[in-house]
């Protein structure tokens, strides 16, 4: 199990982060370590003082691929969800600056979250989904899948080139505008239309 991350994926968000928006999908991994288990606590990770999370629609890959033609790309994902990119902002804005790849700020040990999954029903309409997250009740980020700026079969056809494809990857798909810091002590809770599909407390 691998996440395949997509960044800069919706215009204004690399835009409140001062980035250009990208002409293709930016992709970065994280290893299957750095998955929140369920039922596990989540902790103030020790090396950054910037924490932000990012909420993103999150697809399960059913079947193992490589080359994927755009048009076959629906069939490689089974379920759906939303969850959490967490980054070390402070960390990665140095790592940037020397030119250094982000998987410190990005891929350490349970730096992802993920909410329970739903089974992708026939007709699906992908380009026509709303999702939130909200911060100690407050909502902080709402985004919506027509904003994208690569659909999921994009991304898909688009990872699968230089990434193989294999049961049970998750493929992050981007946050939109939004994301933000959190302390210790803030409840953070991920909506699918209107379903929570995790509620997490930093500790």
């Amino acid at each position: 199990m691998k996440f395949l991350c997509i960044g800069r994926n919706y215009a204004e968000h690399a835009k409140e982060l001062g980035n250009e928006v990208p002409d293709e999908p930016v992709i970065f991994i994280k290893p299957n370590s750095a998955l929140l288990q369920q039922n596990s606590s989540f902790n103030y990770p020790e090396f950054t003082k910037e924490l932000h999370y990012e909420c993103e629609v999150v697809l399960r890959i059913c079947k193992n691929g490589k080359n994927v033609h755009e048009r076959d790309a629906s069939s490689y994902y089974d379920a759906i969800s939303v969850g959490i990119d967490f980054t070390a902002r402070d960390l990665q804005a140095t790592l940037k600056k020397k030119g250094l790849p982000w998987e410190k700020a990005k891929a350490w040990d349970n730096s992802a979250v993920l909410g329970k999954w739903d089974f992708i029903p026939a007709g699906f309409d992908k380009d026509n989904l709303q999702f939130s997250l909200k911060k100690n009740g407050e909502l902080v980020q709402s985004g919506h899948t027509k904003d994208m700026i690569h659909n999921f079969d994009k991304i898909i056809s688009h990872v699968s080139t230089y990434f193989s494809l294999n049961i049970g990857d998750v493929i992050f798909t981007g946050t939109p505008a939004g994301v933000g810091e959190c302390v210790v002590g803030d409840e953070l809770e991920g909506f699918l239309g209107e379903e929570s599909k995790f509620r997490l407390t930093i500790q």
